[in-house]
């Protein structure tokens, strides 16, 4: 009985000297999680929406996998935070409250759809945490607060443009236009509309339809009858191929047209033939040489949208601005805030970034069209976008 009895205080002895050591090890493990620099993404990597995001993904990856191969960040390495919208607004605003409430995260990187970046916005603002848009393009997302900012063009900028080069590059006349009911759909929409109305390009037809459908036949036969050159088709990949289809199986032969929320190889997958010829506004046209391109494009086997590109670039602007004040989101702002002239913008893969006092970007617009089943630049473009 002595023996057994005596045995027992050096047992438990030992059992508190390996759970002291592996508690340190694990600490030690934490600590060295805790120092590196979360950067939040958010975007839709689920949903109607997720080729896009696949692409930002990338894109926002290869960014931060080239930068901790450098160091990372004044020798601390950085890592990505996800946050999956799903495109979808009350998803978007579950995101923002769980990043917004985390204090390590010093910026978020996103929304991609603008609904989402709006639905968003109120979030990050209470939480003084600045919301850097790689592709919300309706025209009210920076100007509604000082802590969203953006690196690609508005809907206001963007509308006009494919305007005018219906009018000046395509000689179209008379336009129909078939629109996203939502905040991306009605804000290029209504820029398009705008614009045709102030150069003179008649727009014949104006017919609404809500993301998710698919039977798009009455709003068709009624653009049909109205007889436009083409149709301006404001919204997203997966309704504008539906729409491609359906044209096409009632012998609409009319020029396509419409802007970067198509922009995604399910667009072709989806629409097949029928979206050969679609000329769409783009915030970027990479070629095959471009070294960014290469780089993508070795790391993941295939070619980068404008979406890796815009991404990649955000994920590096939110880095340079950790870079020069650190990880307070309040310097982080003003730094963005100041970066107003050529000298002090970010040159990117996508181009120049620099921002107006709303945190909008002044981009060029691309076009580009498909070709034997992929996106090529258009055979011309717009002097000065």
């Amino acid at each position: 009985m002595t023996g057994v009895t005596s045995s027992r205080p050096r047992l438990r002895g030992l059992f508190a000297i390996a759970a002291v050591g592996f508690l340190a090890l694990l600490l030690n493990a934490c600590g060295k999680e805790e120092q590196a620099i979360p950067i939040a993404l958010a975007g839709p990597f689920t949903g109607n929406a997720a080729a896009f995001g696949d692409k930002v993904r990338k894109g926002a990856e290869l960014m931060v996998e080239e930068v901790n191969a450098r160091g990372g960040i004044n020798g601390v390495k950085v890592k990505l935070l996800i946050g999956d919208d799903a495109a979808d607004p009350k998803e978007a605003a579950t995101v923002a409250q769980r990043f917004a409430a985390d204090a390590r995260i010093p910026i978020v990187v996103g929304h991609l759809n603008s609904s989402c970046t709006l639905a968003a916005q109120p979030i990050y603002s209470r939480a003084g945490v600045v919301e850097l848009s790689y592709g919300s393009t309706n025209p009210r997302i920076a100007e509604n607060s000082p802590w969203t900012f953006r690196n690609i063009y508005r809907d206001d900028v963007q509308g006009p443009t494919v305007a005018r080069y219906a009018q000046t590059i395509l000689k179209l006349r008379k336009v129909a236009v078939f629109y996203d009911n939502d905040d991306y759909g009605i804000g290029l929409k209504t820029g398009f509309v705008d614009e045709a109305k102030r150069i003179g390009l008649t727009i014949i037809a104006e017919e609404a339809y809500t993301r998710e459908s698919t039977d798009f036949t009455p709003q068709l036969t009624k653009i049909r009858a109205a007889g436009p050159d083409a149709i301006f088709i404001s919204g997203l990949y997966n309704e504008a191929a539906l729409i491609a289809s359906q044209a096409r199986k009632l012998a609409i032969r009319t020029q396509l047209l419409s802007a970067d929320g198509a922009l995604s190889d399910d667009l072709i997958k989806i629409g097949g033939q029928a979206v050969e010829g679609l000329i769409l506004s783009v915030p970027y046209v990479f070629s095959e040489e471009d070294p960014f391109a290469k780089r993508f494009k070795e790391k993941y086997g295939e070619f980068p949208d404008s979406w890796a590109g815009q991404a990649y670039d955000a994920v590096g602007i939110a880095i340079a601005a950790i870079t020069a004040v650190g990880p307070n989101r309040a310097k982080i702002r003003d730094w963005l805030a100041s970066r107003t002239t050529k000298e002090k913008g970010y040159q990117g893969v996508t181009g120049l970034t620099v921002f107006d006092e709303h945190g909008d970007v002044k981009k060029p617009v691309f076009f580009a069209t498909v070709k034997n089943g992929k996106f090529v630049p258009a055979a011309q473009q717009l002097p000065n976008g």
